[in-house]
């Protein structure tokens, strides 16, 4: 492994995070090229930014932030390559994405993860707070 060098917002091909995403999260749909590449022009060009880490050409690392226009920042498909997990690159992307944050005006960033990541994200300055979901796949009650 070479040094990881972070990049902000360079030119990112869809298939370059399948890649990453498959090694990552083994989920359905990740062979789907198109999928990918719409992810890359519709989201990433939504995005107030993202952060990228590579060893020399590949792709290992990745880390999105959505916005709401205004002051609060919202972290998505953080992703660290498996053969690269454990070894602060996502420490890092998080680090970075704080960084961009500020210098850009966000006050607030926001984060949803799986209990098992609390541990992580606890180590990079998050605290937990309550928080809704609602699954759209099922009627509301409301």
């Amino acid at each position: 492994m070479n040094e990881i060098v972070y990049r902000i917002e360079p030119r990112l091909a869809g298939s370059d995070l399948r890649n990453l995403f498959a090694t990552a999260w083994k989920t359905q749909g990740v062979a789907d090229e198109t999928r990918w590449q719409l992810y890359v022009q519709n989201v990433l060009s939504r995005s107030l930014t993202y952060i990228c880490g590579y060893d020399g050409g590949l792709l290992v690392g990745f880390a999105n932030v959505a916005w709401d226009g205004g002051f609060h920042g919202f972290i998505l498909d953080t992703t660290v390559h498996s053969d690269y997990q454990r070894k602060g690159i996502g420490a890092n992307l998080m680090s970075l994405a704080a960084q961009v944050c500020r210098e850009r005006g966000i006050k607030w960033l926001h984060v949803d993860f799986e209990p098992q990541l609390l541990p992580f994200y606890r180590k990079c300055g998050y605290q937990t707070t309550e928080a809704g979901l609602l699954s759209l796949s099922t009627p509301s009650a409301c």
